[in-house]
């Protein structure tokens, strides 16, 4: 066992097992005490190479992870504190082969429950090479603005509630991890603070004793006052009473035992430690305590009062000048974590991506506020979705069915227009859907597809300003624009789409109001006169129809209307129509398993019709 101080400012440590609140809980606390290199040299995760993102003070830093404990002692020469975050089952052979190391002083074993006959293995091991085991079943320990492992001491407040991010005159030792929390701002209040607290664990077996730090204790010049606070269960405190008796340690001691209680209980209690159980008299608190008074240390008559005992053994000393009190500095702020301060209120963060059409966060997804349970109850469509989706309202039956309606007329409009012929290609020459899909989407523009919003743009434009078609037209023709939603290269005045005569009639039977399409249609008869392919085609039916649904179902503003037509809603029709016919024709030519057809003199797409 050593024999002076495990820990300094400089005293770096490995951290096996990957947990990223205690790692930034000890960063934290090295800033809070000014130091200039972090405590955590590296990170051992098995199986894992890399580096792990944490915060040094303000400074994100990169903490090195290896995949064995040897790579890490080997990278990390200086590091000679293992802190052991493994589980149970797996403490004891991380923890030997962490003893193994040469440079590997002081192990702290946080797991509960390790078995003892592993424990005893560890701890002989240990002595043998003279090695210091804190735990198993310990938080730690922790010295005063140097050092301290994992979550001891609790937060950054207890931390400087209790003014740990500088030394003090008194060292401490307790079984119990949450205790030594407790005595640590009971010490505070007592006294000018702690140098070095160590929480050696409360299983049966200890890596190491009480009596170990006390003795480590003594041979500490900075440390005045020793304080212990034992519990019932096992014979640990009887080595401090020996330790005591012998004259080896010159300092006061103030000691406690708990867990007098138990006698008040008819049987047998088991406390929360594994160790903390009486199995007669001597293993009594009531035994251990009389044992350490008449041995020499101060036992107060109650846990009660063992703040005022401390504080009156304190106060002795700087009397007699042993102790000269340890001036307060003003700690750095430690930067909070982002998380945090907005779950506590304290900061207001922008999101980086605002959505007001879809919300997940329920128990069920919401469109536009609607649960999905009830789309599916009600039996929406398609149409109803999109009208959630991009319009952020539910719209009347006969615009959800005109919305569906465009969708089934554009899916395809053959193999040979632009953006299926992209597609047909894209998938001969063995690329996977998506890009088949993209390869045709990209095509789609003014002359494929977006006439759609152009349409809905200037039809709009002309009939608000109550322009005649005569004038439309032809100031369209001195701007050198051509009509957009006008003209067919195939169909003409005796050959007329038949998906326009579909859309026009259902928009007569069910629209309340189609003034934009009748001046269309008004357009195209003055087109017409000029050349006999000039009608209106399917993109102007659908731009105008889409402004006359926008005006007539009345729950659109003016100034959405603009917008809808500005950003291109109209556009997404027709984008989301044919997304379904070139994913068809994909499949189709996956199935047909044919190889891009290359002639000899010129590169020619052949298109059969099957």
């Amino acid at each position: 066992m050593a024999t002076g101080q495990l820990f300094s400012r400089t005293t770096q440590a490995l951290f096996y097992n990957f947990k990223q609140s205690p790692i930034q809980r000890m960063l934290d606390f090295d800033f809070l005490c000014g130091r200039e290199l972090p405590s955590v040299a590296g990170i051992v995760n098995p199986g894992s190479e890399g580096f792990q993102k944490l915060f040094f003070g303000q400074e994100e830093i990169a903490v090195p992870v290896h995949g064995s404990v040897q790579g890490a002692c080997k990278a990390h020469p200086t590091a000679d504190v293992f802190i052991n975050f493994a589980s149970f089952r797996s403490a004891y052979a991380s923890s030997k082969e962490a003893l193994e190391q040469p440079t590997i002083r002081v192990i702290a074993i946080i797991a509960e429950g390790v078995p003892e006959g592993d424990t005893k293995k560890l701890i002989a091991y240990a002595r043998a090479h003279n090695k210091v085991i804190i735990g198993p079943a310990t938080v730690g320990g922790i010295q005063a603005g140097a050092f301290k492992i994992g979550d001891t001491a609790g937060t950054l407040d207890n931390i400087i509630h209790c003014r740990l991010y500088r030394p003090g005159s008194v060292g401490f030792v307790s079984k119990s991890g949450g205790m030594s929390n407790e005595l640590y701002n009971v010490l505070s209040r007592a006294t000018d603070g702690i140098y070095e607290g160590i929480a050696i664990g409360g299983d049966v077996y200890p890596g190491s004793t009480l009596s170990d730090h006390v003795l480590r204790f003594n041979n500490i010049p900075q440390i005045k006052l020793i304080v212990v606070l034992g519990e019932l269960g096992g014979r640990d405190e009887y080595s401090l009473v020996e330790a005591l008796r012998q004259g080896k340690v010159h300092k006061p001691v103030v000691a406690w035992v708990s867990g007098t209680c138990a006698r008040l209980f008819k049987s047998e209690v088991q406390f929360g430690h594994a160790g903390a159980k009486s199995g007669g008299d001597l293993e009594s608190a009531q035994a251990k305590n009389s044992a350490l008074q008449g041995a020499g240390a101060i036992v107060p008559t109650s846990y009660e009062a063992l703040e005022g005992t401390i504080k009156e053994t304190y106060e002795k000393l700087v009397a007699e000048g042993v102790i000269i009190p340890a001036s307060d500095t003003t700690p750095p702020i430690v930067p909070e974590d982002l998380s945090v301060a907005v779950k506590n209120g304290r900061v207001r963060a922008p999101t980086h991506i605002v959505s007001t059409i879809c919300d997940d966060r329920g128990e069920e997804p919401r469109y536009a506020g609607v649960p999905m349970s009830t789309i599916i109850e009600k039996d929406f469509g398609v149409g109803d979705v999109i009208s959630l989706l991009w319009f952020k309202r539910s719209l009347p039956l006969y615009c959800t069915k005109f919305i569906e309606m465009c969708i089934m007329l554009c899916a395809d409009h053959g193999p040979c227009v632009s953006g299926a012929h992209n597609t047909i290609v894209t998938s001969r020459a063995g690329k996977d859907l998506v890009s088949c899909l993209v390869s045709g989407l990209l095509t789609i523009g003014p002359r494929f597809g977006g006439a759609v919003d152009d349409a809905a743009r200037y039809f709009k434009d002309a009939y608000d300003k109550k322009l005649s078609p005569y004038d439309f037209v032809e100031s369209m023709k001195k701007r050198g624009i051509r009509v957009p939603g006008i003209g067919h290269r195939i169909k003409s005045r005796d050959n007329r789409d038949k998906r326009v005569e579909l859309l026009q009639k259902y928009a007569r039977s069910y629209f309340p109001s189609v003034k934009y399409m009748e001046y269309a249609v008004k357009v195209e008869e003055y087109t017409l006169s000029k050349a006999n392919n000039l009608l209106l085609n399917v993109d102007g039916c659908i731009g105008t129809l889409f402004l006359d649904l926008l005006v007539s179902c009345a729950m659109f503003t003016q100034q959405e209307i603009d917008e809808i037509v500005e950003i291109g809603y109209l556009n997404g029709l027709f984008v989301l129509a044919r997304s379904i016919g070139l994913i068809g024709h994909t499949f189709d030519q996956k199935r047909l398993k044919q190889p891009l057809y290359r002639h000899p003199w010129e590169d020619v797409l052949y298109t059969k019709y099957v």
